[in-house]
């Protein structure tokens, strides 16, 4: 009986994205937990994308098409074929269902997969193009336009949008788009956050940075982008400087952005206390974010904020610009705040910074409300929606 259970929800699962090992980021997480706990539950689980480089290769369930970068954004990269034998032989094996992860070029392979195969479509709908439109089109009215038509064009053959937040859903409704849509928050790997550093390996760490022991930290770990707003915090920053010289501000993560933020350090003249890390390894960001002592973003660009989940799993504090994205993460006054002008920001912080006995309340919060967003829930939530679709 229990293999007959077992046969019935089987399934061969394909997952086409445009990013998988060039970047860290949503989509990256997403695919590699859906891909890591799919498996782990015996599905047959293999994954589309584009390579790194002009040529063509499989690497155990991985197929990777040749691709060049585009200079619009980097880690941008498309395609330099359709036509493959390694998408020949994804079509032979004849998945279930695909699940798509980006809407532009690996898209096209999901399209070509299900029309010679007749596997339904599932679509996660991740980025907040609006915000990044400006890298490639002037006018924000004109960018939502074309975002918008793009959007209903490209979702036209999907079975279903899973979106990470209310937010995104709303974004959505608003284009128009006919499907299906279900909110389904990104999981993350809350074992990877849970694992503890020793007071004499933080010390150590903070010493190598130059971060004394007296500093309280503010930390944004994520990429450097223009829209991810950084330059808003460096000038909130100084102005908390002139009046509270024991704060530093942890930067860690690189982008384009990064060159021109270090030279508003400098125009800030904030340098002795603004440190740039660069980007670190995935393996090692939990040990980051453990130097913090508040974890702070301006971002408005957030479908869900990974790395807010990221942060409160550490037990930081959050001060967040206020985001529909941020309202099942922030619950102000518990586990952080919002802020919507530089007062805000302000107090809070100044808040944050003295009571030490709050911190300590807001640490027990934030890791309670991070356990909601364990990747096992997201993935069972995913498998769930698949065996939906295919009228299971």
């Amino acid at each position: 009986m229990m293999q007959e259970d077992f046969l019935s929800n089987y399934m061969r699962i394909l997952i086409t994205t445009d990013l998988y090992t060039t970047a860290t980021n949503g989509v990256v997480t997403s695919v590699k937990n859906l891909f890591d706990e799919l498996t782990g539950k015996g599905h047959d689980v293999r994954i589309l994308t584009l390579s790194e480089n002009s040529r063509s290769y499989k690497d155990g369930a991985v197929s990777y098409i040749r691709s060049m970068p585009l200079e619009v954004y980097p880690d941008v990269r498309m395609p330099l074929t359709y036509r493959h034998k390694l998408i020949k032989e994804l079509i032979y094996w004849r998945p279930d269902i695909i699940h798509s992860q980006c809407e532009i070029f690996s898209m096209q392979f999901a399209k070509k997969i299900s029309r010679k195969t007749g596997a339904p479509i599932v679509h996660t709908y991740h980025t907040m193009y609006e915000e990044y439109i400006g890298y490639v089109l002037p006018g924000r009215r004109f960018g939502k336009w074309v975002v918008r038509c793009l959007t209903r064009s490209r979702l036209k053959k999907v079975s279903l949008v899973i979106v990470p937040t209310a937010k995104m859903e709303k974004v959505l409704t608003e284009y128009s788009l006919s499907k299906p849509i279900r909110i389904v928050p990104t999981g993350i790997s809350l074992e990877q956050h849970k694992k503890r550093i020793t007071e004499e390996y933080r010390h150590v760490m903070r010493v190598k940075l130059g971060i004394s022991d007296d500093r309280f930290v503010l930390i944004n770990l994520g990429r450097l982008g223009t829209e991810k707003n950084v330059d808003e915090l460096l000038r909130l920053f100084a102005k908390a400087l002139k009046t509270n010289d024991k704060l530093m501000f942890l930067i860690v993560g690189d982008g384009p952005a990064k060159a021109q933020l270090e030279k508003l350090a400098e125009t800030l003249r904030i340098t002795d206390h603004v440190i740039f890390t660069g980007m670190v390894k995935p393996s090692v960001v939990h040990e980051y974010y453990k130097l913090g002592d508040v974890f702070v973003s301006a971002s408005t660009s957030e479908t869900q904020g990974l790395t807010y989940i990221e942060a409160a799993a550490n037990g930081l504090p959050l001060l967040c610009r206020k985001d529909p994205c941020l309202e099942d993460i922030i619950v102000n006054g518990e586990n952080g705040f919002e802020y919507t002008c530089d007062k805000d920001f302000s107090d809070a912080l100044s808040y944050i910074y003295h009571n030490s006995e709050w911190r300590e309340e807001a640490r027990n919060r934030g890791k309670e409300i991070a356990s909601r967003f364990d990747k096992t829930m997201f993935v069972n939530t995913v498998e769930e929606i698949y065996n939906t679709v295919l009228g299971r």
